[in-house]
């Protein structure tokens, strides 16, 4: 791909019937540094990236509003519709009085009038106004997911994001979100990479028509909670070579054949590039089967704890 083409990223139709490209930008990282989000935003946007991923959690919700103006400013896009923006709920805030609120705040730190996707980070809730990660213990309280629920719903209802979604929920915790919700969440945004494929919530989140988005789906590599298990792959690498591809093209392209959305931070100008160039080629049934063969290993175990809450959030699921 070359250095001015515009890549025309594929869109999915949420189940609130608005569109969301396949591919977005996200913006977790365990240092983040303003301008360098601000600048990764905007070279994204001129290769064609139209979703950006953001979270209070994050601190990148004010340099991506920045980058947004400036996109604005400099004719990159026509209008901020042009744009999907996708927000989350943490976990103090995880309470029916308090979301409303905190959706206010990403936006008015945002600059934007409203979100394309807001989602509840996490099936858990913390003490109002403790901020700091991990948590301990004690600073957890029991999760509200109905009365959670029933507000995220008001938030949609009144225009102020336009699709409404879960992240880090399982089987299980869906089911029971699905028993009750007006409004079901159009998106479950998980890890899920070629080292933790996530089968039995993929076919799960396809039969409730839920688009599944992954975080993570390059393997996380160079965090505290991640793993060289996908880039360094000997089984990925033989696949990409024999596309002419990279490990990472090979890996989000497998994610997008399932249908599966992705979120892929990189603030490296051509490897914002590479990410995009996914849609020149396919798999074959044998990179199927050797896709098969890699070693399952969830990375994210502790989540936003200071302990092992995974298990006991999935209930042992895959």
């Amino acid at each position: 791909m070359s250095s001015t083409t515009k890549v025309a990223v594929p869109n999915v139709v949420l189940q609130s019937s608005f569109s969301m490209p396949v591919i977005g930008l996200g913006t977790a990282a365990e240092s983040n540094d303003g301008e360098a989000i601000k600048q990764a935003v905007i070279e994204a946007i001129k290769v064609g990236y139209r979703h950006f991923d953001t979270a209070s959690l994050y601190e990148s919700e004010q340099a991506v509003g920045e980058a947004i103006a400036e996109a604005l400013k400099l004719g990159l896009i026509g209008s901020r519709d042009e744009l999907f923006i996708t927000s989350k709920l943490w976990l103090p805030d995880n309470h029916p009085h308090l979301v409303l609120p905190a959706l206010q705040k990403s936006l008015e730190t945002l600059r934007l009038d409203y979100l394309d996707l807001y989602l509840v980070h996490w099936p858990m809730s913390a003490k109002p106004g403790i901020w700091k990660v991990p948590f301990e213990e004690e600073d957890l309280v029991p999760f509200d997911l109905k009365g959670v629920w029933t507000s995220m719903e008001e938030c949609q209802n009144m225009g102020l994001t336009k699709s409404i979604g879960v992240s880090n929920f399982s089987t299980k915790k869906l089911e029971d979100l699905l028993s009750f919700a007006t409004i079901p969440p159009s998106v479950n945004q998980v890890e899920m990479n070629a080292s933790w494929q996530q089968k039995n919530l993929t076919e799960y989140c396809k039969a409730k028509a839920i688009i599944i988005t992954a975080y993570s789906p390059l393997g996380a590599q160079g965090t505290r909670w991640g793993s060289n298990d996908v880039m360094d792959s000997e089984l990925l690498n033989n696949i990409a070579q024999t596309h002419a591809k990279t490990v990472a093209q090979v890996s989000l392209r497998w994610l997008y054949e399932q249908g599966v959305t992705v979120v892929v931070k990189s603030y490296n100008k051509e490897r914002i590039k590479q990410n995009l160039d996914i849609f020149d080629f396919s798999l074959t049934n044998d990179d199927y089967q050797k896709i098969r063969q890699i070693q399952q290993e969830r990375k994210v175990k502790n989540g936003p704890a200071g302990f092992d809450v995974i298990d006991h959030l999935w209930d042992g699921e895959n």
